[in-house]
């Protein structure tokens, strides 16, 4: 693998478009410096607080509001502190912009943003994991196209965003088809933009979330669009957090206490995908029934690990994959995870959804 990034990336358009870094050089090294006094050497160890101090509050993500709804429907009731904003993201890039400006605490994302956060000088650990089984992505094929298999990729314009899931998908897709970055054109994009430059002819392939193809596919398989599956998956699911955040015992007490309403949330949502397809994807993402159906088909059945060894592994075979094309520094994952919270989402839900 070369050791620069791969032929038609270019590192700076990754910096300020995906991340939103205006000044790349100066803005990294401002926000390195004023991250020193909080960042993984002087991450804390102290035990986490038992209750949560009456007063504190976080800011937490949730994507298209579907945190709220789960927890509402399944009737956790409210988690023993002041949730101030519900934060409407989700993509990676932007966690991190928000995470930057400290306007969010908390986000659920794939394993791949805390790599990208650690590469730009930001300073955040994981605290909770659920692991992935089944692939959450599928390749689309743009309008016509004689694209039927991965190994069809050679030569091709592919959709990759570095910072998010679907960019370390491609990668390991790629790598398990024996095709060298050199080999194809790797389109910097985020994934938000993937529909539109499939839709325009902009790239060939792009990776998609099960909950999108259905959608492209009824608008544009008849007219030559396709998707292509593999095996390969983005092993985890988790919730991270700034270590500033994670540095105040009383946002590390209501952090812990997040966890089990996010674990519980889960299995409920996968025991009762009849009411989730109607209340979230038909209600408030516009689907059919039949295409929210589709969807649930494949979910993941949420596992939660006693232990972090696995998730520590995928998390390093990721980093050094980005390594080998040039896209970050080869780097130790292990400082990624905050230990203090390790098993509290196992020891929270039944004995089926521990791994």
């Amino acid at each position: 693998m070369p050791s620069s990034p791969a032929s038609g990336v270019d590192r700076r358009l990754f910096l300020t478009s995906l991340l939103g870094v205006t000044a790349a050089a100066a803005g990294l090294s401002g926000c390195a410096e004023s991250d020193a006094a909080t960042g993984t050497k002087g991450a804390s160890t102290a035990p986490l607080a038992d209750k949560v101090p009456a007063g504190t509050s976080l800011k937490i993500a949730s994507f298209s509001n579907s945190q709220q709804l789960q927890f509402r429907l399944a009737k956790l009731g409210d988690p023993p502190f002041k949730v101030s904003n519900w934060l409407n993201i989700g993509a990676g890039p932007d966690v991190i912009n928000a995470f930057r400006a400290k306007s969010l605490d908390l986000a659920n994302n794939a394993g791949i943003p805390p790599i990208q956060a650690h590469y730009q000088g930001f300073e955040a650990k994981i605290v909770a994991i659920n692991i992935t089984r089944r692939p959450n992505y599928l390749f689309a094929t743009k309008p016509g196209s004689d694209i039927r298999s991965v190994d069809d990729f050679k030569g091709k314009r592919l959709a990759f965003s570095q910072g998010q899931a679907q960019g370390v998908v491609l990668l390991r897709a790629l790598k398990k088809a024996g095709l060298k970055y050199d080999e194809v054109e790797l389109v910097p994009l985020t994934s938000n933009q993937f529909l539109t430059a499939l839709q325009s002819g902009q790239v060939d392939i792009a990776p998609l979330g099960n909950t999108q193809a259905p959608a492209y596919l009824s608008q544009y398989e008849s007219k030559g669009a396709r998707t292509i599956t593999t095996d390969v998956v983005d092993l985890l699911n988790l919730l991270w957090a700034p270590v500033s955040v994670l540095n105040d015992p009383a946002k590390a007490a209501a952090v812990a206490a997040y966890i089990p309403y996010w674990t519980k949330g889960q299995v409920w949502t996968y025991e009762n995908p009849n009411i989730w397809n109607e209340e979230f994807y038909v209600k408030t993402q516009n689907l059919t029934l039949a295409q929210a159906k589709s969807i649930s088909e494949l979910a993941n059945k949420p596992l939660f690990p006693p232990s972090w060894d696995e998730a520590i592994k995928w998390e390093q075979e990721t980093a050094d994959l980005l390594a080998e094309g040039g896209f970050v520094k080869k780097f130790d994952v292990g400082e990624l995870f905050d230990h203090r919270f390790e098993g509290i989402a196992a020891k929270s839900v039944p004995a089926e959804y521990r791994k």
